[in-house]
């Protein structure tokens, strides 16, 4: 658990919590995400100061003891400190996007007191326990089981590369009543670890965004009450979609703030007097770039309208995550050896950016999901 102390100057614009972001990164994170990096681990004090600025509440109102700002001012905060470190954002782009707003937008009033009060202040870590060893993205394959017995509920199984897992102090776990039932036998439940039976059975050693915390967990003949139950029973899979929309935004910012970075390095390491290839790189990774902004602005100013975008939450995502691969590639291309040295910004870059066609959705589920949408639209409409 960790101490509350949000500072009171909140900023009241997204201009304002990016400035507040990147000052907060490059005096706080920069100086240490060669270590974050080499020890797979972020210092409790920076987690700490996390705290202090008031990120962890962000997108949640005063009113439940968050930050307030909108998903503007969210993704410019994630974005300003992936540029620093990608383990960072993700920890706060996690604990935002897939465990603090589903409980906003899904809990009972006392499930709120109970645990979006603390995520907002930062006292507790939050977690999403949707994926297992045979079910990632297809979430119909799930086998986490659930028995309702009276009011209570009783979970066994198993969750596996949980972002946040070993510090969460709040795991939202999907599981269904029936295998066979599909979609329709999905719940989602709010478990607290250290509930008797949930446990993380291993830590991941990862290729890159380390530091960022991914975990197996097993549940255990895990006994719940019945007011664990988040969202009506069977509505789990709404709750799930509902979530992974907005975290798709969030986790497009930290792609967008490595894929910043990438770029940053690609020009100091090109001068104007370098081989055609290597000038050509920077007008190319700078159209990458600026698209990938650009989506994921469009994406934030949609949701913020209350304006469907999953489509637009897909596409940033999309985008962005290849912009950073991408960028990232050329700075390693154009480093030449030094790029491939261990410990190198280059390097550790190229590595963090390859987790992002992977997590929330892989490449190619957001290339499934814009493709089921624009061809499913009336005959002679465009679905633009």
């Amino acid at each position: 658990m960790l101490a509350a102390s949000v500072s009171p100057e909140v900023p009241v614009n997204a201009a304002g919590w990016r400035a507040r972001a990147r000052d907060f990164a490059e005096h706080r994170v920069v100086p240490v995400a060669g270590r974050i990096d080499r020890e797979d681990r972020i210092p409790a004090d920076l987690v700490r100061g996390l705290t202090e600025e008031g990120f962890f509440g962000l997108g949640i109102p005063p009113n439940w003891e968050g930050s307030g700002g909108d998903t503007r001012s969210t993704v410019a905060v994630l974005e300003e400190l992936s540029r620093a470190s990608a383990a960072i954002g993700v920890l706060v782009a996690v604990h935002l996007s897939v465990c603090s707003a589903p409980i906003l937008q899904w809990g009972t009033d006392t499930q709120r007191e109970r645990f979006l009060r603390p995520l907002a202040r930062g006292e507790l870590i939050g977690a999403f326990g949707l994926t297992e060893p045979n079910a990632g993205s297809d979430t119909a394959r799930l086998r986490t089981r659930y028995t309702r017995e009276g009011d209570r509920f009783r979970l066994q199984g198993t969750k596996t590369f949980i972002s946040n897992a070993v510090s969460a102090g709040v795991v939202l776990v999907f599981a269904t009543s029936d295998p066979g039932l599909g979609h329709k036998g999905i719940s989602a439940f709010i478990v607290p670890p250290g509930t008797a039976g949930f446990s993380v059975a291993q830590r991941f050693d990862k290729l890159g965004m380390r530091g960022s915390e991914t975990a197996e967990l097993v549940l255990q003949d895990v006994e719940l009450p019945a007011e664990s139950l988040l969202g009506p029973e069977g509505e789990g899979l709404h709750v799930a979609l509902s979530a992974l929309q907005g975290g798709r935004v969030g986790i497009a910012s930290c792609a967008l703030g490595v894929a910043e970075a990438a770029f940053a390095e690609l020009v100091r390491s090109v001068t104007a007097e370098d081989a055609d290839w290597k000038r050509t790189l920077v007008a190319r990774a700078f159209a990458d770039l600026s698209s990938a902004r650009a989506l994921v602005a469009r994406a934030a100013e949609l949701k913020d309208a209350g304006a469907p975008y999953v489509n637009d939450a897909s596409v940033a995502k999309l985008v962005a995550s290849r912009a950073a691969v991408q960028i990232a590639s050329m700075g390693t291309d154009v480093a030449g050896p030094d790029g491939l040295r261990a410990g190198s910004v280059a390097e550790r870059l190229l590595r963090d950016a390859r987790v992002f066609p992977i997590v929330e959705g892989t490449t190619e589920i957001q290339e499934l999901i814009l493709a089921r949408n624009l061809l499913s639209h009336r005959p002679g409409r465009n679905p633009l």
